[in-house]
């Protein structure tokens, strides 16, 4: 087995020069002797080429032209790359220093495995981590029912991505999830209890600007799993618990979006369909009921106050010298 395997990282990019050279750092100055990185620009107009430009000694190939999104972006890396193992990075996220290392080893570890995911820290618009976000054992089963995975933590194997085939362009917001399904139903993955990337949380992230259109999306896989033979059958199964996790997941961004009303109409079907699917996110239906009740912005006090308190004990303190990359260069 080689030692340092091909690893290959693809960064799609759109107007994000403002957090692009931090993304573009994260991966040059990883300590993994092996990886070539290819930088797929959709013809930004804020100064991201000149970034890319900056750094196009150290970048094995990038491009710059208008494309249909960042599905398109990420499959014209995906198709370049050589790499054993590939993931990709959003040029507004970051990786963990000793990320690659890390994942290589897990994937190194067990042959089978199509894909390896960590844990995923929450930064804000000035690298500062606010959050943590855990996962857990999850499997095939686990995803289906859009128990989400943070997609800066995933390393996919090459051959398990060429199986499963590229990012389907039909999907916009869910479309990483898409992908892990597919690649879920055909080989083993693996959590590893670690934090390997950064997820960056600002105003213009798709996260935080079109929250709504996550669960119409999640609507839109649960009817596409209906039709795969891989995983119809396993949907008849189990299909509550799924069908209460697609609410569930639609619920949160709802409620991130500001739709409270919506977002509990959905927590409490949810609720109905599979109680200890929406019982985890019993906060936030506290959140979604009291701002219905109590004036907005005494219910978001109560509420942030809390989530503030359970941050706070985490000790989020310790783990900056991981994206600690100093001042942009």
């Amino acid at each position: 087995m080689d030692k340092y395997p091909l690893v290959s990282i693809v960064t799609p990019s759109f107007n994000q020069a403002r957090f692009l050279e931090y993304t573009l750092r994260s991966v040059l100055e990883q300590d993994y002797p092996n990886i070539e990185y290819l930088v797929v620009d959709g013809a930004s107009t804020d100064g991201s080429l000149e970034i890319i430009k900056k750094y196009e000694k150290k970048l094995a190939w990038w491009v710059s032209e208008k494309d249909r999104g960042q599905a398109e972006a990420i499959n014209k890396g995906l198709r370049k790359a050589k790499g054993e193992y590939i993931a990709w990075l959003n040029s507004d996220d970051m990786y963990a220093r000793g990320a690659v290392r890390k994942a290589v080893g897990a994937l190194q570890a067990e042959p089978a495995l199509g894909m390896v995911f960590s844990n995923v820290f929450s930064i804000d618009a000035d690298n500062q981590i606010f959050n943590t976000i855990r996962y857990g054992v999850y499997g095939l089963v686990d995803l289906m029912a859009f128990n989400i995975i943070g997609q800066p933590g995933v390393f996919m194997r090459r051959a398990a991505l060429e199986q499963a085939g590229y990012m389907d362009l039909n999907y916009h917001y869910l479309l990483d999830h898409q992908l892990w399904l597919r690649i879920a139903s055909k080989a083993p993955i693996r959590y590893v209890d670690d934090y390997f990337a950064a997820a960056r949380f600002h105003a213009d992230a798709k996260n935080v600007a079109m929250a709504a259109e996550f669960g119409r999306e999640a609507f839109a896989i649960l009817g596409w799993m209906r039709t795969q033979p891989e995983l119809a059958g396993i949907l008849k199964v189990n299909e509550r618990r799924i069908t209460a996790g697609a609410y569930r997941l639609s619920a949160r961004y709802l409620l991130d979006g500001g739709l409270n009303a919506k977002a509990l109409s959905h927590y409490l079907k949810s609720l109905w369909y599979h109680p200890a699917t929406a019982w985890v996110e019993r906060r936030r239906m506290a959140y979604a009921t009291a701002s219905l009740i109590l004036p907005l912005g005494k219910a978001r006090e109560k509420f942030v106050a809390e989530r503030s308190l359970r941050i706070r004990s985490q000790n989020l303190h310790d783990y900056e010298s991981l994206f600690d990359y100093g001042d942009q260069k």
